[in-house]
């Protein structure tokens, strides 16, 4: 189990994964390399790789229940309304003493307090998608996602 990240950390993390540009084929790579660590680490995961609007890969591994999708749904939204992961909005929210659907009115239904899920960023155009990953503990759904970003955009 990986230590919890700080804000400064994510902070950092976040200026770092930015990509030139993404498109499906760098979603499928991507959404390879969480499965190929999944399987080596026989991890339970269920795991997304989208664009806004749009799942591009989706992949549930044994162990995975049905209900790790509807985690990544929830954690999605959380980035595709702040365009920051899922961590950093928990853990600013947390700082601030104030939980994060209470403070933003978010639904239940629809929204999560948790980490696993990291925007993908293009540079010059902000948040365009996300990875989520659920099965884990959410720091290391997080960190999944976050390392599987890093792993592409460092070969582009």
């Amino acid at each position: 189990m990986a230590e919890p990240q700080t804000i400064e950390e994510l902070e950092q993390e976040a200026a770092e994964l930015q990509f030139a540009s993404f498109d499906p084929l760098i979603a499928w790579k991507i959404g390879c390399y969480i499965q190929e660590r999944a399987v080596a680490e026989n991890m339970p995961i269920a795991f997304e790789v989208a664009r806004t609007g749009q799942r591009l890969f989706f992949f549930a591994m044994p162990g995975a229940m049905p209900d790790n999708a509807h985690w990544i749904k929830r954690k999605r939204n959380v980035v595709e309304r702040f365009y920051r992961s899922s961590l950093m909005m928990k853990l600013l929210a947390d700082r601030d003493g104030r939980p994060l659907l209470e403070r933003y009115v978010l639904s239940a239904e629809d929204y999560c307090s948790s980490g696993g899920s990291v925007p993908i960023v293009v540079a010059g155009a902000g948040c365009v998608g996300s990875v989520t990953v659920s099965g884990l503990t959410q720091y290391d759904d997080h960190r999944l996602a976050a390392e599987a970003i890093r792993h592409v955009v460092s070969r582009r």
